[in-house]
């Protein structure tokens, strides 16, 4: 029922600041939770941060707490990952998820998935 494509990935320096947007199509998607999630080499998917189906609840691990914040546009169909104070660990491939339930599961709880988008922070 979704379809999700993402951007905004790059590279950039220690301290530096991007903006990932995942845009989605389908009739529903204001009723979809949707979620970041990213991975690194050699390591297992992890949860960023996740927004549910009317922004009223949002949640972030607490690595990027205070770092990163989680947005959506119902109108637009997007949501945003807006990162700043970037570091070599967020290095990592990003995520843009969508599901019919809540925003806080685990990634296997999620129903649909873009194709990820690379972020690299050098040091």
């Amino acid at each position: 029922q979704v379809q999700l494509v993402e951007s905004g990935g790059g590279l950039v320096q220690t301290g530096g600041s991007l903006r990932l947007s995942c845009a989605a199509s389908g009739r529903t998607f204001s009723s979809y939770a949707m979620g970041w999630f990213r991975q690194a080499p050699g390591k297992e998917r992890e949860f960023v941060a996740a927004i549910s189906w009317n922004g009223a609840n949002t949640y972030y691990a607490d690595s990027v707490k205070g770092r990163f914040t989680i947005s959506r546009d119902n109108a637009k169909n997007t949501v945003y990952l807006q990162m700043n104070s970037l570091k070599p660990e967020d290095t990592a491939v990003y995520y843009c998820a969508a599901n019919r339930g809540v925003a806080y599961v685990p990634a296997r709880h999620y129903d649909y998935w873009g194709q990820g988008t690379q972020v690299t922070v050098s040091s």
